[in-house]
């Protein structure tokens, strides 16, 4: 939908879009919302489908929302002030730089969802949700002026590469070197990464490296020059799901980056990779959560509609059964969402971090859980047009198998499960040894 009229269907809006009062929406995030999705309609949506299909973004669509900053969004709240003020950048749609919170980032990641397909938004926002970050955040002064004018302009483009194949959520044992040259200028670069977001369109890559001995102490981040790089080869990966995404393998074969793309201090890797897994998860919560409201509307008008046996399906008290179930899921899982986004706008960085970090992790989780009941409830309501790539079904057939790209990347779905409590108990002990000194007292 192009404007911002009501949908009657149920479950294809969030509460406040349906006029129904929200304690974390303001007029102002309201204003935001109507011009985002307008613009994110023209110049996006209404093409979704056709360019999944045919398996690629046009490049000029990057350019297009380079140009009105709208890929902006996709970095953590606060924005980086300072620096986009002095790229001459004051403004995302009418909202002041220094304005944007994580609600404001919550409706953005809603409305590029909004095709069901994660695709198509995902082949332009990983540099700036994951490449850019790390450099704001930690990277040397030198460092920001040599790479951030191009990458938060749009003007060059970014990515994360982590993974390996060996090695995905378990990034502490990654195995691609780096080892600094003979005359100390270089590191030599030797490995592999697999399943890289936008790998095959990047300039550089902030790339997670092992600069020293085993385990999470021995590593680093460097920002490593792709396009046209000597020593580097790309291929795009087929995919189930995701298919506009431009998952890539990339292989390092002695390319020699300067040891002034250094991302931070030599053996911090770690941290700085993990320091960004909150905002990753989070964003990828919000999207995912479209994607289920997608899927289960689109089965629910469908229902309303197919008639089997002599009346609707939404007679079918099966069906309502069927209904129901997800559609409490999916409700139950935007309320969590909103909340933990309304948290954000509230605490530090290291409030946040220590107590939503665990939390967070079992939000993503969880919303990869949700898409997978809606997304199967709807290719089974929708029957023989559910299993069938064009149609009245076509689309639900599609975020179906998107499903496994919400459950792996960004932590494996059973790994987040293990970390969310164990996180939690670390708060539990932190605060049971508070409890205890106190009592001493």
């Amino acid at each position: 939908m192009a404007d911002n009229s009501l949908n009657p269907v149920p479950f294809s809006e969030p509460p406040y879009l349906r006029g129904l009062p929200s304690p974390y929406i303001t007029p102002a995030h309201l204003r935001f919302q109507k011009a985002c999705r307008k613009f994110i309609w023209d110049n996006l949506l209404q093409h979704a489908l056709e360019w999944e299909r045919e398996g690629t973004v046009p490049s000029h669509v990057f350019q297009t929302f380079s140009k009105h900053n709208m890929l902006l969004p996709n970095m953590p709240a606060p924005l980086p002030v300072d620096w986009l003020k002095r790229l001459g950048i004051h403004d995302i749609l009418g909202v002041k730089v220094e304005d944007w919170d994580y609600i404001y980032t919550g409706i953005y990641c809603d409305e590029l969802a909004r095709s069901g397909l994660s695709g198509p938004s995902g082949s332009l926002t990983a540099g700036f949700a994951f490449g850019i970050p790390p450099i704001v955040k930690f990277g040397s002064r030198e460092l920001q002026e040599r790479f951030l004018p191009d990458l938060l302009t749009g003007k060059k483009r970014s990515c994360i590469a982590i993974t390996e194949p060996e090695a995905g959520s378990d990034v502490a044992n990654i195995v691609t070197t780096a080892v600094k040259s003979a005359d100390g200028q270089h590191f030599i670069v030797n490995g592999s990464k697999k399943w890289i977001t936008n790998g095959i369109w990047s300039d550089y890559t902030t790339m997670a490296v092992r600069t020293g001995g085993p385990g999470p102490g021995g590593l680093s981040v460097l920002v490593v020059p792709l396009q046209n790089q000597p020593g580097v080869t790309m291929r795009r990966l087929k995919v189930s799901g995701q298919i506009t995404g431009g998952t890539t393998y990339i292989e390092l074969d002695d390319v020699k980056v300067p040891v002034s793309n250094l991302v931070g201090k030599e053996g911090n890797g770690m941290r700085i990779i993990m320091t960004n897994f909150n905002h990753e998860r989070l964003v990828i919560s919000v999207g995912v959560t479209r994607q289920a409201r997608v899927a289960l509307s689109s089965a629910f008008a469908y229902c309303l509609k197919r008639e089997a046996f002599g009346k609707t399906l939404m007679d079918q008290p099966v069906v309502r059964h069927r209904l129901a179930k997800a559609g409490a899921e999916l409700e139950t899982m935007w309320a969590w969402v909103e909340q933990i986004l309304y948290q954000l706008c509230h605490l530090s960085k290291e409030e946040s971090d220590r107590q939503l970090g665990g939390l967070t992790a079992l939000a993503k989780a969880k919303s990869a859980m949700v898409l997978n009941e809606c997304a199967q409830c709807a290719v089974l309501l929708f029957g023989g047009n559910g299993f069938t790539r064009t149609g009245q079904g076509e689309l639900a057939e599609a975020i179906l198998r998107d499903v496994p790209g919400a459950r792996i990347p960004g932590g494996s779905e059973d790994v987040l499960l293990d970390l969310s409590v164990r996180q939690l108990v670390k708060i539990y002990q932190a605060q049971e040894k508070k409890l205890a000194q106190g009592s001493k007292i």
